[in-house]
């Protein structure tokens, strides 16, 4: 598998899997094909387009013609393009069905048209809903619980229906809550470490015990492209680690390295729907030989100095056009006292 179509890779995971498959592979071709909506910008992406191996079409994967046209000339798909934020998802659903559900539809019609190698599609630990104890493995039962995540285990079904009908060569990653370079400041540890180095308050749900667990999106990365090269198909493959921390742990843990007042958490309305905590079973994808190889305290500490050094990067997100929508965001919250 050479020729590699990576959609979304002008965001957050895709652009850091780009930068994967480069140092790892020095023989692959990358096509990036995203969208560049508010979170696929060209500077995200500003690095990798610049070595030779890779070329950028802007387009939406929506858009059969044009998926018809690119996956005709890949031995692989690798679809990491969605609508992500659960916040968003709740304001206006409609976008989330139009990308994560119709986009995968028409990139699975040109694979099966075409009869690529391999199909992954890049999923999420939510489609598994709350988790209260223990661990999930890929056969538990999907329980979405808002907009995002319902419309991510449709697109898996649908990714499913295709190798069982077809026989397309269809793998699934499930990925714990990323972090790391590059991820846009709506997400909760960049919007922790943004406002925090601006002396700004710091958003947190509820009383802040909602427990995740973090992954590296480096340690993501070598998730996703172990189970490309050595997955079996038609199987599904969770890639966590056992890092838990409640995510007022992380806040202050954020205010620690920056050295910021714990006042400067404000505790805000949760949102409807909020998953409680999520936890993987990734035994399956460790007996390919995967490992996770950072600690969450040493990969956020080197994550919240990433966004002291990358200002430039972040801050005209803040300032333009995201910052309304931010303001709009929280607006309808009734903020709690400070704890």
């Amino acid at each position: 598998m050479k020729r590699l179509l990576i959609t979304g890779a002008a965001g957050f995971i895709g652009s850091n899997l780009v930068r994967y498959e480069l140092q790892h592979h020095g023989d692959v071709a990358v096509t990036i094909l995203d969208k560049l909506t508010y979170a696929g910008r060209r500077e995200t992406a500003a690095d990798v387009l610049e070595d030779t191996r890779v070329s950028f079409v802007e387009g939406d994967i929506a858009d059969g013609e044009l998926v018809d046209e690119l996956v005709a000339r890949h031995d692989a798909v690798i679809n990491v393009a969605a609508e992500s934020h659960v916040d968003r998802s709740i304001m206006d659903p409609s976008a989330f069905v139009q990308t994560n559900v119709i986009g995968t539809f028409r990139l699975l019609e040109a694979a099966r048209k075409h009869g690529v190698e391999r199909f992954l599609q890049v999923s999420t630990d939510e489609v598994y809903g709350s988790i209260l104890s223990g661990e999930t493995a890929e056969d538990a039962p999907l329980d979405p619980r808002n907009p995002y995540s319902a419309t991510k285990a449709g697109a898996e079904l649908l990714a499913r229906s295709y190798f069982t009908t077809y026989g397309l060569p269809v793998v699934i990653t499930r990925g714990a809550n990323n972090y790391g370079p590059f991820q846009f400041p709506e997400k909760a540890i960049p919007v922790f470490t943004t406002n925090a180095i601006d002396n700004q308050p710091i958003p947190l749900y509820g009383d802040g015990k909602q427990e995740r667990h973090w992954l590296h999106v480096k340690d993501h990365c070598a998730g996703i492209d172990t189970v490309l090269r050595r997955g079996e198909v038609g199987q599904i493959y969770n890639v966590g680690t056992d890092q838990h921390r409640q995510n007022i742990y992380v806040a202050e843990a954020i205010l620690a390295a920056l050295d910021r007042p714990r006042s400067l958490i404000q505790f805000v309305s949760d949102r409807p729907g909020h998953d409680l905590r999520y936890s993987l079973d990734s035994s399956k994808l460790k007996k390919l030989g995967w490992q996770p190889t950072r600690s969450f305290e040493e990969g956020l500490e080197e994550t919240v100095r990433w966004y002291e050094q990358n200002e430039w990067w972040w801050r005209p997100i803040k300032s333009g056009e995201y910052a309304k929508y931010y303001q709009q965001n929280y607006a309808w919250r009734e903020a709690k006292p400070r704890r």
